[in-house]
Parts: C-alpha cells; structure tokens; sequence
C-alpha cells in the first residue's frame, strides 16, 4: 500500500463519540486541532456502533487509511471491513481500558504522539478469527484484534457495567472500574469442566474458571494476562486458570497485575495457531472487551499479518 502520508490521502477518521464515557466526543476538537496542524488531510465519520462505522467506511475509496478514534471497541468494530477493503488503521487512544494502545506504548490522551506514528511505513499485525458453535445461535465467525475471555473474565467485563459512578472520573477509569468488577466477580465465581485442543492436540482437561485466548498481552486497562504476547510473531496465546478457589484467584490477581502468573501451579499456558475451547456447561464469554452472551464451545484461528497498521511501536 502507498504511504498514506506520502500520497496525502485523507484519513477516514472513525469517531465513536461515546467511547470512553464520552472522553472520544470531547476531545475530538483537540485532535481535530492537531491534525489541521500537521496538515494531515480526512473525513471524519461519526458512528455509534461497528456495523455502522463499517458501512460509512465502505463507502470511501479503499486506499484511505482509517483512523479510529476511541477505544478498543473502536478498532474492533472496523475489523470487518479492514479485513475486506486491506486498508491501513490507525489508532488515537481515548477510549476507557486502551489496551491494544497500552501494548504499543500508546498512552490515552497523547494526541501528539499517536498522530506523529502516523508518519511511518505501515506495519503487519494478526487478527484471531474466532467462531462461536452452539445450537441455538449456529456458526458465528468474528474477527479480533486483542483476544477473549470466558469464564471469570467475561464476568468481569459484564460486572463493570454496575461499577460505581465515582469511579469513572478517575484518571485511566477502565483500570479501576475493572478491579473493581473483578472483586465482585469473586462472589459468584463458576467453574465447569474444559477441554483444550491446540493445533489438533490435546493440552488441557480439567477443571477451570477462566480461559484467554489472546493476540495483544493485557486487558482491563493493565492486566498482563499473557506477558511477552507479540501480535506479529503469528502465534496466539492461550492463559488458563484451572482449579482456583476464590481465596486462591483473588492473590492471584496480583500476579496478573505483574505479569508474574505464568510460573503458577495453577495456570497453564501455551502459545499456537489454532485453538479449541470446550466447556461441559455454558459460560459467559467476552470478544475483545465486549459481551457476547454464553457458550459451550469456540474455536480460534490466527490470520497472520491480516491488518495493515500505522500505529505500531
């Protein structure tokens, strides 16, 4: 692809306004400033959800980059039509958790830093095709950028909708709004028997209560769940927690928070290009960041070098 900077192709520039709680909508006249600045050329796109951002996008000539201005759902909702038109991404971080950005050293709230990477060559980064498998709801390929969870996890991230208001005025408000989710999510902590098949061999059957497949290295604004996870080496990363109690998970967490779990005796760990996730019981389950209802069973697959990206270290 031509560097978009070269040519001077405008940047579609995708706003979700609400991203952040609202943080995307507010700062946008500043970024809007920055990039008048650095006489960078765009059109900007207001949308409210990734079908809709998708659509829009569709529209406009292939070879404009988009810049999606907001969090990690943001850039999760472009996957679709990223993956279809092969054009560029870049990313201005405003959103609450920021992980993929935090995994690139992107700080939220930086305009400067995350328009000066717009200036170099294009990288290569994978995407996990995940499908979802049940009865009711049939076959459901969706495309990730960052990874996702099942099990306590995904009933963190359904948690923090309830998080109390004061916490959402705290700087980088997706950590706190996360621990605190992630302590109430103790309470009603499930467990049910999995079985892990990694590029067609078995690797785990037992007992667990969280399961990540992962393409970035954190989430829930800075837990380090698969430390030393590179989204360009074409592996996917696979995190368990097998028989943990609640007393046992909740110093465990501290671990995470570190990047220090993996030596765990209770977590097994793994990298590979194809995963298999049966659970003997329905449970919750989050695709990079956001709710997807509960199942039994999913598969993973990795798309080496799927995303053209700007935003890279």
């Amino acid at each position: 692809m031509t560097d978009p900077l070269d040519a001077r192709l405008p940047f579609a520039v995708m706003l979700n306004p609400q991203a952040g709680r609202g943080l995307a909508g507010r700062e946008w006249p500043r970024l809007e400033r920055e990039l008048r600045a650095r006489g960078l050329p765009y059109r900007l796109i207001q949308a409210d959800s990734g079908p809709e951002a998708c659509a829009a996008l569709a529209q406009l000539p292939a070879d404009w980059p988009a810049l999606a201005v907001g969090g990690d759902g943001t850039a999760h909702g472009l996957l679709p039509e990223l993956r279809r038109s092969g054009r560029a991404l870049g990313l201005v971080p405003l959103g609450s958790g920021n992980d993929l950005a935090g995994l690139l050293g992107l700080r939220a709230g930086d305009l400067g830093a995350a328009l000066d990477r717009l200036t170099r060559p294009p990288q290569r980064l994978d995407l996990l095709e995940v499908t979802l498998s049940d009865v009711q709801r049939g076959v459901q390929p969706t495309l990730l950028l960052n990874g996702l969870g099942m099990g306590f996890d995904a009933q963190v991230a359904d948690l923090m909708t309830l998080a109390p208001a004061r916490l959402l005025g705290l700087p980088l408000a997706g950590f706190p709004r996360y621990l605190w989710a992630a302590l109430a999510g103790l309470r009603r902590l499930e467990s049910a028997q999995l079985r892990v098949t990694l590029d067609g061999q078995p690797f785990y059957s037992g007992p667990s209560c969280l399961a990540a497949v992962m393409n970035g290295g954190r989430y829930g604004g800075g837990f380090q769940i698969a430390p030393g996870s590179d989204p360009q080496d074409g592996l996917l990363n696979v995190v368990l927690g097998t028989q943990l109690s609640r007393s046992a998970l909740l110093p465990l967490m501290a671990r995470v928070l570190q990047g220090r779990h993996l030596d765990h005796s209770q977590v097994r760990h793994a990298r590979a290009q194809y995963a298999e996730l049966i659970w003997q019981s329905p449970m919750q389950t989050h695709l990079d960041g956001e709710l997807a209802g509960r199942h039994e069973k999913l598969s993973v697959r990795l798309l080496p070098g799927a995303l053209s990206f700007l935003s890279g270290r």
